[in-house]
C-alpha cells in the first residue's frame, strides 16, 4: 500500500533508469510503494559496456523475474576463456549454491529497457526524457526532500529532453542512480574521491563468425607499443559474442599506470586488434558503429552512500568491482539492498526511527563489499607496476588450480556459507580486510 501523503509526489524518487535505478524501482514497487523514476533519455538507448554478465548479475535478473532464456533473446556463456603468456585457458564459472553456473550476454540497448519495463510492470512510474536539474532541500534542515526536473517540452514527445518548464517533485527519500558523473550527488555536495581507482573502457562491434561463442573471452596482455618492447598495461581486452552476427570487442584500463592520462585508448584498441587472425573479422570494413568509451568508478569512490534523505546506488556510489571492472551486478545488488532498507524505513513514522533505518544502508554496503573492495584497491595498485603484471600473467596462467582460485576472487563468486577451501579463504580475507 502506498504511504505517500498529499504533500508528496511519490514515496520514493529514483533518478536514473539504468540497471541500478530500474532494479531499485522494481523492488520498491513490489512492496506497494509509490515509486517515480526520472530518466533523462528515452528507451532504447545506447550505453558503453562489454554486454557480458557474470553469474552475479544473472542471480539479480532471476530475482526480478526476468526471462533469461534463449527464446527471450539471451545468449548463455559457460565461463571465461583467458589468453596470456602464450597460453589459452578455459575456466568454467564455478558451481555454487549462491549463484547460477552460467553467465549471459545482451546488448545494453535491450538490457536496460528490459529492466526498466519490468519495473513499470511492478508498478513504478517511469518518466523518460526528463532531466533532473538538482535536489530540493529543506531550508531548515538541509535534508533532500525532492528534485527539480525539466521534462520534454511537449507531452506528445517532440522536442529535446529537458527543454520544458522546470517541475518540482517531492518525496521522503530520493535515490541517485544517475551513473558515474551523478550530477545529483555532485549538486548535493558529494564529490568523487580521488584516492579510489578509476578505469576506462572502450568498445565497438564487428561482424564476426565468432558471434555465437559461448565463452566470455579475456586477453590479459595489453602493451603500450610492440609486445616485448614496451610496457604491459594494467587491464585486459575482451571479445564477447553477441549471438546476432556481431562480437563486442573492447578493452579496459586502470588509472594505476603512469601513462593512463595520456593513453590513446582507441589507438590501443586498434593496435591490439591488428594482431588478431583476419578471419575473425575484427577489421575496419567489418566494424559496426563507432568506438565508444566510458569511465568505470570503482571501490566506493563516492560517499556517503546515504545522508540527509539522499541515497546512492550503482555507479553513482562508485560500486564497480576493482578486480574486474564489473558494474552491472553491483548496480543491481545495491539497488535491491537500497529498496529493502527504504521499504523498512518508510514503514516507520517520519523522524529518528526512520532515519536510523536509512542510515543502516551504508553499513550494509560496507559489510558486503568493503573488505573485498579494499583488497581490489590493493590489487589494482600492484598490477599498475608492469613487472608485477608481467609476472602474474606469465607465471600464474600455467597453474589451473591457481587460476580457478583467481576467477573466484576476481569475479567475487563464492558461497558465503560453507563452500570449498577456496571460498573459505576468499571469504575470510574479505572479512578481516578493513573497509575504507
Amino acid at each position: 500500500m502506498s504511504r505517500n501523503s498529499a504533500e508528496h509526489d511519490a514515496d520514493v524518487i529514483v533518478v536514473g533508469a539504468g540497471p541500478a535505478g530500474a532494479t531499485t524501482a522494481y523492488h520498491l514497487a513490489r512492496t506497494g510503494l509509490n515509486v517515480l523514476v526520472l530518466e533523462k533519455t528515452a528507451f532504447p538507448r545506447e550505453k558503453v559496456c562489454g554486454d557480458g554478465l557474470t553469474p552475479r548479475a544473472v542471480k539479480s535478473l532471476v530475482a526480478m523475474g526476468i526471462d533469461t532464456s534463449a527464446e527471450a533473446g539471451w545468449l548463455q556463456n559457460k565461463g571465461l576463456r583467458i589468453y596470456g603468456g602464450g597460453m589459452r585457458l578455459e575456466l568454467p564459472w564455478p558451481d555454487l549454491a549462491e549463484f547460477p553456473p552460467y553467465g549471459l550476454v545482451r546488448k545494453r540497448t535491450d538490457f536496460d529497457e528490459t529492466l526498466a519495463r519490468q519495473a513499470q510492470k511492478a508498478g513504478a512510474r517511469l518518466h523518460e526524457r526528463t532531466t533532473v536539474t538538482g535536489p530540493v532541500t529543506d531550508e531548515r534542515t538541509g535534508r533532500v526532500v525532492g528534485v527539480t526536473a525539466k521534462p520534454v517540452r511537449e507531452a506528445g514527445g517532440s522536442g529535446e529532453p529537458g527543454s520544458g518548464a522546470e517541475v518540482t517533485y517531492r518525496s521522503p527519500v530520493v535515490i541517485a542512480a544517475d551513473g558515474n558523473s551523478s550530477r545529483l550527488s555532485v549538486s548535493a555536495g558529494r564529490m568523487r574521491r580521488e584516492n579510489r581507482p578509476m578505469g576506462v573502457a572502450v568498445r565497438t562491434y564487428f561482424e564476426s563468425p565468432r558471434h555465437d561463442d559461448d565463452w566470455l573471452e579475456s586477453w590479459l596482455e595489453l602493451w603500450d607499443g610492440k609486445p616485448g618492447q614496451s610496457n604491459l598495461l594494467p587491464g585486459y581486452g575482451w571479445v564477447f559474442g553477441m549471438g546476432d552476427g556481431t562480437s563486442n570487442v573492447g578493452l579496459g584500463l586502470l588509472n594505476t599506470s603512469t601513462g593512463f592520462q595520456n593513453a590513446d585508448y582507441r589507438g590501443l584498441l586498434k593496435a591490439w586488434l591488428s594482431g588478431m587472425p583476419p578471419e575473425w573479422g575484427f577489421v575496419d570494413d567489418r566494424q559496426v558503429g563507432p568506438v565508444r568509451g566510458a569511465a568505470l568508478p570503482m571501490g566506493f569512490n563516492r560517499k556517503p552512500h546515504y545522508a540527509s534523505g539522499l541515497m546512492l546506488v550503482g555507479d553513482a556510489g562508485g560500486m564497480v568491482n576493482p578486480f574486474n571492472g564489473e558494474g552491472i551486478a553491483y548496480a543491481m545488488e545495491s539497488g535491491e539492498m537500497a529498496a529493502d532498507v527504504v521499504a523498512q524505513a518508510l514503514a516507520r513514522p517520519d523522524g529518528p526511527a526512520r532515519e536510523r533505518v536509512l542510515e543502516s544502508y551504508p553499513r550494509a554496503l560496507s559489510a558486503r563489499y568493503g573488505g573485498y573492495y579494499t583488497m581490489g584497491r590493493i590489487f589494482v595498485k600492484a598490477i599498475g607496476n608492469p613487472q608485477v603484471m608481467k609476472i602474474a600473467t606469465r607465471h600464474g596462467l600455467p597453474h589451473p588450480v591457481l587460476m580457478r582460485f583467481t576467477i573466484k576472487l576476481l569475479a567475487n563468486l563464492t558461497d558465503p556459507r560453507g563452500g570449498d577451501a577456496m571460498d573459505r579463504l576468499i571469504n575470510a580475507l574479505a572479512k578481516v580486510t578493513p573497509a575504507a
